[in-house]
């Protein structure tokens, strides 16, 4: 198995202070608030929850072995690192209604 060259390490740091980012905006915006919640609270914490652990796999997908050299998994982990982030900004625009 080869190492992980080029953007395989800039996806997987990428996508690793993405998944700090997160942990602080949830964190700031105020997931432990003892008040009740409506329905964009739970909307904005399942889309930063989703988005977090689409993060956290991308560097398991991107470093996942595969059986021969033309298989790449990198475009794959690219989707999902787009996808992760896209889920972090639609939370992040939600938490203003």
């Amino acid at each position: 198995m080869r190492a992980p060259v080029g953007s395989v390490v800039g996806l997987c740091s990428a996508s690793a202070t993405l998944c700090a980012v997160d942990m602080a905006f949830l964190g700031y915006w105020g997931l432990h608030e003892a008040g009740p919640w409506q329905w964009n609270d739970r909307l904005v914490v399942a889309l930063g929850f989703i988005g977090f652990a689409v993060l956290a796999a991308t560097p398991w997908i991107a470093t996942t072995p595969v059986p021969d050299e033309s298989a790449d998994r990198v475009p794959v982990a690219r989707r999902t690192f787009a996808l992760g982030v896209s889920l972090i900004w639609l939370a992040a625009m939600f938490t203003l209604f």
